[in-house]
């Protein structure tokens, strides 16, 4: 219309329209002082913190043994005995490493005197407190091939190790030989970790199904049903207990919490959602936690969001603009975790308000424009009264929880490809080239 309009003007006419037009705008003012972006920006940001604060941990417990994921108060210890400045003190390989389409997920577990481990396939071994290979059983279905799957968990309970795999197997393993006992065919991948109690086994197969099965025979007690997801991380984390009921985390944010022997609904609740700026994903998997502390349980996800739960009714107590990318761990009224934005982070117990932030190493290459893959980082945990976490970078850090000051460095070869553990005052980490690494 407006070219219509001008082409019946003719070129001179529309010029001077033109003119005339411009003549009335108003002159713009340009305000003056520097200009500042609407958001900072994401390569500067910064999280505001009240700097240190005192801690009351409880006292070291050297505890024999690790048998499960830490997130059910009764399978952890929060402050682990462990000398403050641990050395190697041997390696052994335990199968395959990290590889281009395989990764190692399980965390080791340490029971019966010995120390369980799962590779980037499927191959369980059992290895001594001397770093010694006891045995070692390949989990692969003769119908699949090496390389066609990858992840797990594991859990020991009463001489069993029970072992979930990518390849879509829930199997219980004789702890003292390694002979399988039994084996379920799961409708999913496998890859979450299990959590065994009262002959009952808790899992999240990887997809939107959490199962409960009887630990004699691998029956299915129950189900439950979630959200279908397909932006999940691999590696779901094991459910979590309380003293009446049964937790369950699901790659869609979705936290749903049954009665621990029907599997009838109590609350359903939801970690979904991300920070506002700046988040390093848009991914709601829930990778930091569930954990249960009190009456409480605290959860995270990959998009810049951890959230306390109240366990009895699952209201939402608080919410903190931090994602967790492992553990959630609490001790002393605080919550530490490392934050989607590669940052050891205190937070406060009872308002989830950061208290300290510590820079971990970032981006493996950090070039203008062309920002490449970042190192990854497992943990924490609290052992020895330090924070320790465990990098691919190739270290173990040990940091104070007063004030978050790097006070212990020790290189792990190969680099850290899950979060550390520790029993009999030994600290055990797996690198990625399929090594367990015993320090003390």
């Amino acid at each position: 219309m407006v070219t219509r309009f001008f082409s019946r003007l003719g070129v001179p006419a529309a010029a001077v329209a033109l003119t005339t037009l411009a003549a009335c705008q108003e002159p713009e003012i340009i305000l003056p002082g520097a200009r500042e972006d609407i958001r900072p920006a994401s390569d500067t940001e910064t999280v505001e913190t009240r700097g240190s604060q005192p801690i009351s941990l409880p006292g070291q417990n050297a505890n024999a043994s690790w048998p499960q994921s830490p997130g059910t108060a009764a399978f952890r210890t929060t402050n682990a005995a462990l000398r403050g400045t641990p050395q190697l003190a041997w390696s052994t390989l335990i199968g395959n490493g990290d590889s281009r389409k395989q990764r190692i997920t399980a965390e080791p577990v340490v029971a019966g005197r010995l120390i369980y481990t799962l590779d980037s396939g499927a191959t369980v071994s059992a290895v001594s407190p001397q770093g010694q290979l006891v045995w070692n059983t390949n989990l692969i279905p003769a119908s699949d091939g090496d390389s066609d799957a990858t992840g797990g968990g594991m859990a020991y309970s009463n001489g069993v190790l029970y072992v979930s795999s990518g390849f879509g197997r829930l199997t219980a393993l004789d702890a003292k030989s390694g002979a399988i006992r039994w084996q379920k065919r799961l409708n999913a991948t496998g890859s979450g970790a299990p959590l065994v109690s009262d002959g009952l086994l808790y899992l999240v197969a990887g997809d939107e199904t959490g199962w409960t099965v009887d630990t004699k025979d691998g029956r299915i007690a129950w189900q439950i049903e979630s959200t279908p997801s397909v932006g999940n991380v691999l590696g779901a984390p094991a459910p979590v207990l309380t003293s009446d009921l049964s937790v369950f985390a699901f790659g869609s944010g979705d936290i749903a919490a049954t009665f621990r022997k029907g599997g009838i609904r109590r609350w359903n609740a939801s970690v979904a959602g991300g920070r506002r700026g700046r988040a390093a994903a848009q991914i709601v998997d829930v990778t930091g936690g569930p954990m249960v502390a009190g009456d409480t349980i605290y959860i995270g996800n990959h998009s810049g969001r951890t959230v306390a739960f109240d366990a009895a009714s699952g209201e939402r107590r608080w919410t903190a603009d931090e994602g967790a990318v492992d553990t959630v761990w609490p001790a002393g009224n605080s919550i530490f975790l490392i934050s989607d934005r590669s940052q050891l982070v205190r937070l406060s117990a009872s308002d989830g308000t950061v208290i300290w932030a510590q820079d971990l190493p970032g981006f493996v290459k950090d070039k203008p424009k062309r920002r490449g893959p970042i190192f990854a980082h497992y943990g924490p945990i609290v052992a020895g009264g330090r924070i320790v976490v465990a990098s691919n970078d190739g270290y173990l850090r040990f940091f104070n929880p007063v004030d978050g000051s790097l006070v212990h460095r020790v290189d792990v070869p190969g680099g850290a490809t899950t979060a550390p553990v520790v029993a009999g005052q030994t600290l055990y980490v797996v690198s990625t080239k399929g090594q367990l690494h015993a320090f003390r």
